[in-house]
């Protein structure tokens, strides 16, 4: 609700429906005037069943609680054991996912790296390409092998601690990426051998290959150009996840990483961001089922993505069956992003800090997604990444605090039965029981 609104003073006759609300008028209204649909970042505005809608059954008599002063609870996950002759060792399941250099600015990548190593997690390349300050101050990255093969470049893949294979992101599944002309800076051209200040639509899907047999072969084709040392991760979009995730085993997957429709972008369709994949929270037990089903449930790693904001989110994650995340549009919170020191400046875009999406446009007044030479200069790395290691700290700590509360020595012995949920729409999405029953929705009980 605006200052506007809440100034006006109340009219009973004055009824806003609940089909074609403000934000839906001022929608059409602008289509109709612009011809166009709407581009933006971040993820769905929209609200969803989400980790909120669960709760942790901590210890009491029944269950035996760990003292968090004397008793350790162990965070280190190992992510590639499947194949790859040097897994990833990461000390918290707490990851950076991929975001590119183009979409963001070379000082937030290389303070995205900085953040990273400082507590010996990992970080990802994304669309566009290796650049030397990523690599430089990231102990363990993660190099994006994606439909567009903007940057593409063998060494630099070798130069990786492992490679992703992208399918599909949880904002635009089905839908490849966007990077507009305005950020398409002579470097960012250079890298991606495209046209500088023209906008770059990248495919929706790899041009050598279209199923899993391809993918095979795919996989394949990357062990040798790494002779076997690093771990292949694949990404899916959260859509039809239980097959996805088989297809992608049977393909030679040592991780699967899957993102939910509540991740965040730089820039697509707002249309794709609300009404394509589904909650990050439905996605889970289903990846979860296909590795149990597998046999290769926790020897294949599952990484989940989307929405993640919190060590309550981190620990519900694992407890599903992740053995990590990775979180995108809440490292760039930690980093500066959308922070009131900017409220003039946003005000200025027509936005509000808190509120701002536009990360297509490259105005970032925190020096983050934008190629703006004076822009990105307000970013100082060291001290982004000093602010991105004290909150993956708190995570981590946090999602120790709750596993220790129901009695877990290492956080991937949260399971489903430490949770319950608030709804019967999360007790069927997250397959947990509604809280105060043992019924889980399509399962039977009472």
């Amino acid at each position: 609700m605006t200052d506007e609104t809440q100034t006006q003073p109340y009219n009973p006759a004055l009824r806003e429906s609940a089909t074609f609300g403000r934000d839906v008028i001022h929608e059409i209204q602008r289509a109709a005037e612009t011809g166009i649909y709407d581009i933006r970042g971040w993820g769905a505005k929209r609200k969803v069943p989400h980790f909120d809608d669960l709760l942790f059954l901590g210890a009491s008599m029944s269950r035996y609680p760990l003292e968090g002063y004397r008793e350790k609870c162990e965070t280190e996950v190992v992510l590639g054991t499947r194949h790859a002759r040097k897994p990833v060792v990461i000390s918290t399941p707490v990851t950076i996912a991929g975001m590119s250099f183009g979409a963001l600015s070379a000082q937030a990548k290389e303070a995205l790296g900085r953040g990273a190593s400082e507590i010996g997690t990992s970080t990802t390349t994304g669309d566009g390409g290796m650049t030397p300050e990523e690599r430089g101050q990231s102990s363990r990255l993660v190099y994006q092998y994606l439909p567009s093969r903007y940057g593409m470049n063998p060494d630099d893949l070798r130069k990786a601690d492992a490679i992703e294979v992208v399918l599909g992101q949880g904002a635009k599944p089905g839908g490849g990426g966007m990077l507009l002309g305005q950020k398409i800076s002579e470097r960012v051209a250079g890298m991606r051998t495209l046209p500088q200040g023209i906008d770059q639509r990248s495919a929706c899907r790899h041009p050598d290959w279209t199923g899993p047999d391809d993918l095979a072969i795919k996989i394949a084709e990357l062990r040798e150009i790494t002779d076997w040392q690093v771990p292949i991760y694949v990404k899916i979009g959260a859509t039809r996840t239980y097959y996805d995730v088989k297809l992608a085993v049977k393909a030679g997957a040592d991780v699967i990483v899957l993102d939910g429709m509540q991740g965040g972008t730089a820039a697509t369709q707002d249309v794709f961001i609300e009404h394509v994949g589904i909650p990050t929270m439905a996605a889970i037990p289903q990846a979860t089922q296909a590795l149990q089903e597998m046999g290769l449930h926790r020897e294949v790693q599952l990484i989940v993505s989307g929405g993640i904001r919190n060590g309550a989110d981190v620990a519900k994650t694992i407890a599903l069956g992740a053995d990590a995340v990775a979180i995108g549009t809440a490292a760039l919170i930690a980093l500066g992003d959308n922070h009131p020191r900017y409220a003039d400046e946003y005000q200025k875009l027509g936005s509000a800090a808190g509120f701002y999406d536009d990360f297509q446009d490259g105005k970032c007044p925190a020096g983050i997604s934008t190629q703006d030479p004076e822009l990105s200069q307000r970013l100082d790395p060291v001290a982004a990444g000093k602010r991105l290691a004290n909150y993956l700290r708190v995570l981590t700590l946090e999602a120790q605090t709750l596993a220790r509360a129901c009695g877990k020595s290492h956080l991937h012995h949260l399971e489903p039965e430490d949770l319950v949920a608030l709804n019967v729409e999360a007790a069927a999405m997250a397959r947990v029981p509604l809280a105060g029953t043992n019924w889980v929705p399509g399962q039977g009980g009472y």
